[in-house]
């Protein structure tokens, strides 16, 4: 099957121009901000079929965490991330290669790749802080740290296709203004995709590649005529098999209306008691994962939770004027037919400030009749009438939620919200209070910057007492006079 694609493909024009055109036709906005991201497996090894974003999406972090998770769900878990410094749609089509003509493209190694794999996964047009954020984000679902490497070492090392592994190749961009050198680094960084690939086969280790970079490498250029490479793409995809142009098409509308990214314009969860507000939630991710036969089973609860259309269950939920618990209801959460997520919040006055404060007191799991608790009072608080907010509430990697005990179930779980907002008590409005940041006043540069502020004044502290301790000689030899004896006794 992929033979007889192949030769489908090449029949009219080169393998690059196509897939330029894919590139062309589902990127229509402006290439300044975004890059683009491919993906693809192995001989023998496919990914799960996903549903491809809309002409002019851009995917953003939730929802290329969203596509990395689902496609590590069965694909091969040694990862080889390919990360450029730069990188923009532009790259492919001034520097592809056209008409068939393989010498004349900068890369021959990632055509051959995308060709040769059973369900390649291309994304025109991420966000560049979520490509940037890509390590990360393997590095979480992974639960492994990245090796960064070269072709050179990756000979010599002997990979075991029962441990996952995340192995990140640095490639270079290049900055100078003359298109000639830039095509050169670009066809030098295929030929190490190319190298990489030829050692991981040598070895027969099944692998996943993923080749995207940090930031945009150029702006639109007005000389650039994308209409027109818009309307060769849609031409050349035609050519063949019309069939499966027509399917992709639906499948892309069909993602369009059930893909949704979830970039922060939803609202957040407000429970209401007798027609009034009292309790609201926010974050931008909201994740769950679970300790099963040595490995976190990681499940991602952001669309079931906020969004349009969506509307989380909040059966058992209550508030009054000293206690507030927000219960999110799901169903067949990691194999958990029931299950629950708690927030459970108090507010008492203190004597020392003389104000009303608000703690969160536990975040419970409640899951098939069990239960797991973090404690969250310590770390998150606010004063009664303020809201919470802090970028990253999670139980481990700088917790800010601790189970309350050793034995508890909760050291089988992990949690993490990003970008986390509540408030349980005086909700006006429908909107958040002022917030409370988590963010220290001292910040890691304020600390070194004190700290070396102190050691300098120590040593010039030391040094003006040394020069302070200095005494001038009450007498001196004189050279005209007497010498000085010293008579001796026998």
């Amino acid at each position: 099957m992929a033979a007889e694609r192949r030769m489908r493909m090449i029949s009219g024009r080169g393998c690059v121009t196509v897939f330029l055109a894919v590139l062309c036709t589902f990127s229509a906005g402006t290439c300044d901000e975004q890059v683009p991201l491919m993906l693809w497996t192995s001989e023998g090894s496919s990914l799960p079929s996903q549903a491809v974003p809309a002409a002019g999406h851009i995917v953003g972090i939730s929802q290329l965490s969203s596509y990395l998770e689902t496609a590590l769900r069965s694909s091969p878990h040694n990862v080889m991330l390919f990360l450029q410094d730069k990188m923009s749609i532009e790259d492919f089509t001034m520097y592809g290669g056209a008409f068939g003509n393989k010498q004349d493209s900068a890369f021959p190694n990632l055509e051959e790749a995308l060709l040769s794999s059973p369900s390649p996964l291309v994304l025109p047009a991420v966000a560049w802080p979520a490509s940037s954020a890509v390590i990360g984000q393997l590095q979480d679902q992974l639960d492994t740290s990245p090796l960064f490497m070269e072709p050179e070492t990756l000979s010599q090392l002997r990979l075991n296709t029962s441990t996952p592994a995340l192995l990140v190749f640095r490639l270079p961009y290049s900055t100078g203004s003359d298109l000639m050198s830039a095509k050169e680094v670009l066809n030098g960084n295929d030929e190490v995709i190319g190298q990489v690939m030829s050692i991981m086969k040598s070895q027969s280790v099944p692998y996943t590649a993923i080749y995207t970079a940090m930031r945009p490498s150029r702006e639109v250029s007005s000389s650039l005529d994308m209409e027109a490479s818009v309307g060769g793409g849609r031409s050349l995809l035609q050519y063949g098999d019309r069939k499966r142009e027509r399917d992709r098409q639906r499948e892309r509308e069909r993602g369009e209306n059930q893909v949704k990214e979830k970039t922060g314009v939803y609202p957040p969860v407000e429970f209401k008691e007798g027609g009034a507000g009292c309790i609201m939630l926010w974050a931008e991710n909201l994740t769950v994962s679970v300790l099963r036969g040595g490995r976190w089973e990681r499940h991602d609860l952001t669309s079931l939770t906020f969004g349009e259309g969506v509307t989380p269950r909040l059966q058992g939920s209550l508030c009054n004027q000293s206690h507030s618990s927000l219960v999110l209801n799901y169903e067949n959460i990691l194999g958990h037919r029931s299950f629950k997520l708690v927030f459970a919040m108090s507010q008492r006055h203190y004597k020392v400030s003389a104000r009303r404060w608000f703690t969160l007191d536990a975040v419970e799991i409640e899951y098939d009749g069990q239960k797991a608790t973090f404690n969250g009072s310590r770390n998150v608080y606010a004063p009664a009438e303020y809201s919470y907010r802090c970028q990253s509430v999670t139980n481990f990697r700088y917790p800010i939620l601790v189970p309350r005990t050793s034995k508890d179930p909760a050291n089988q779980w992990r949690v993490s919200f990003t970008d986390f907002q509540i408030q349980g008590f005086n909700v006006a409005g429908g909107e958040f209070s002022y917030a409370s940041d988590c963010a220290g006043f001292f910040s890691p540069g304020i600390w070194m910057g004190l700290l070396t502020s102190l050691l300098m004044l120590l040593v010039l502290t030391y040094g003006l007492h040394m020069i302070m301790q200095l005494h001038t000689m009450d007498r001196f030899d004189d050279p005209k006079g007497p010498a000085i004896s010293v008579p001796q006794t026998d």
